[in-house]
């Protein structure tokens, strides 16, 4: 378990925390590229470790991001006009490009002035169906880290987004969690766990259709330049061999799932402290469409999950939509994986109390992510750069594989050896 000061050091990502300060030293996800869909298409809102900021497209396609309120007198700019190569503030017509530069000043029509000012802004990167931002100090700045979804083809790719209303580590936690898998996934995990028959699910795409029956994974892990990868053994019919299902933690917040088919990147970034922007990356070797990750996660039912504003809505109110009469057949009267995960996470409460816990060796991965990021505060803290910054992430991958005792687990793989700064 962790004390209170630590889980407090590692839940509290606003302006001036250890966690906000090292988590700004990295590029993060701010919306999708969906939610700014063409030039000049309505601005949106963005929060982000505990601070307010908009995001636009002008005229000419490029994505901006600035400080929410318009340097003039405050107004939102997320109520502003984005017309002819920027954003202009409603209150007094104050107009910005996408880099801050100031274009126009209709109450006050001195170039000289307007010259001497800058709004707000940061640097952006439009890459893989996602806007990625720096909020950090410019000096810095770190070179941007790439992930293998980026170079899918646009059909090959599925960009979610999914706003969840409790800390971003509730989540992370759930994710490097391997023995859950096979509890609270159980009718995707285990069909046939009614009459204790296990039956492999045969779905490609479903990264919970496990390929063992055993609910108490052994697990190994080890520090990497990213982060950290761990593996959860399972045991097989087949003597001498198992299954490992080989996970990385990419810090401040990712990891990778692996499906048959598919890679589920998934990064759990901090809107504040009590809420978190899940983006979930599905790609692949073969197409795939939303609708089918949608129905996978649960989340093409209106009653969990807003799409317009990518909310998940599920609440207290109804027990999360849980169906008690359900449950004779289905584990959880849940349906989706994701409902599952962001149930299970929501029902922590907003900001989950760790002093409580009793934690077990299955939990050792979840163990492992909280030094890491301890390490990583400790590190800034000591003016060096945090774990995993500005690494070139193409080559991290996970797997889900038969494995021979006696063999390296490492092996399964290996460009995790060669991940090196971009």
């Amino acid at each position: 378990m962790l004390n209170r000061q630590h889980n407090e050091l590692l839940c509290r990502v606003g302006p001036e925390t250890p966690m906000g300060t090292m988590m700004r030293r990295y590029w993060h996800p701010v919306c999708t590229s969906a939610q700014l869909p063409e030039p000049d298409s309505a601005p949106l809102r963005v929060r982000l470790l505990g601070e307010d900021y908009v995001a636009f497209r002008d005229s000419e396609g490029r994505v901006g991001l600035m400080e929410e309120l318009c340097m003039h007198r405050g107004a939102s700019l997320a109520l502003g006009r984005v017309e002819e190569g920027g954003i202009r503030c409603i209150y007094h017509g104050w107009k910005f490009s996408v880099d801050g530069t100031v274009l126009e000043t209709p109450n006050h029509q001195d170039p000289k002035y307007r010259a001497k000012m800058k709004a707000p802004s940061f640097p952006v990167r439009e890459e893989g169906g996602i806007v990625w931002a720096y909020v950090g100090p410019k000096e810095h700045k770190p070179a941007f880290s790439r992930y293998a979804f980026m170079d899918a083809k646009p059909q090959h790719r599925v960009v979610l987004r999914i706003n969840v209303s409790c800390n971003y580590l509730q989540l992370v936690e759930g994710g490097e969690d391997s023995s859950h898998v096979g509890v609270l996934h159980t009718n995707m995990a285990r069909p046939g766990w009614k009459d204790s028959e296990f039956n492999r699910n045969v779905d490609v795409v479903n990264p919970a259709a496990l390929a063992s029956n055993d609910l108490e994974p052994s697990l190994k892990i080890e520090d990497t330049t990213f982060g950290f990868q761990y593996v959860a053994l399972r045991k097989t019919d087949k003597p001498g061999t198992k299954n490992a299902r080989v996970v990385p933690f990419i810090v401040p917040y990712g990891r990778i799932i692996p499906a048959t088919a598919f890679l589920f990147t998934v990064l759990e970034v901090p809107a504040d402290d009590t809420h978190t922007s899940t983006y979930i990356v599905v790609h692949g070797e073969a197409p795939v469409t939303e609708e089918k990750i949608l129905g996978l996660l649960g989340l093409d039912d209106p009653k969990y999950y807003d799409r317009k504003n990518c909310v998940f809505t599920a609440t207290w109110a109804d027990s999360f939509g849980q169906d008690r009469e359900m449950m004779k057949e289905n584990w959880t009267g849940l349906k989706g994986v994701e409902i599952e995960d962001a149930s299970i996470a929501l029902s922590q409460g907003p900001l989950y109390d760790r002093s409580k816990e009793h934690l077990v060796p299955s939990d050792q991965a979840v163990m492992r992510v909280r030094r890491v990021l301890i390490d990583s505060v400790n590190r800034v803290g000591e003016d060096k750069p945090p774990l995993g910054v500005g690494l070139d992430l193409t080559r991290v991958s996970a797997i889900d594989a038969m494995f021979e005792e006696g063999a390296v687990w490492q092996d399964l793989l290996p460009s995790h050896r060669e991940v090196v700064p971009a």
